[in-house]
């Protein structure tokens, strides 16, 4: 039970919020680095890797001189030097 001064329409639009921004990020995560599809799973591996996707998704969408998606994005960085260097200044 929860003891918050307010409406329930209030509280269930803060719920809605929250839950929106987290499935945007993780939907991002998904289609851009293939999350769901990892198979890392013994000691900090999982927590390391989603750390280190979560750091490359904010500077991939940090970098504007490509008005491409965050996967294009990533993929465009694997292929061109130049451009991850960009995508690291950022």
């Amino acid at each position: 039970m929860l003891s918050l001064d307010g409406d329930v329409q209030r509280f269930a639009t803060a719920v809605r919020s929250h839950w929106g921004i987290e499935n945007q990020l993780h939907w991002c995560l998904d289609v851009a680095f293939g999350e769901d599809q990892s198979r890392i799973r013994s000691g900090h591996d999982p927590e390391n890797m989603t750390l280190m996707r979560k750091i490359a998704l904010n500077l991939l969408a940090k970098e504007s001189s490509v008005k491409v998606g965050k996967k294009a994005k990533r993929l465009k960085a694997g292929w061109d030097n130049d451009y991850l260097l960009k995508v690291l200044i950022a």
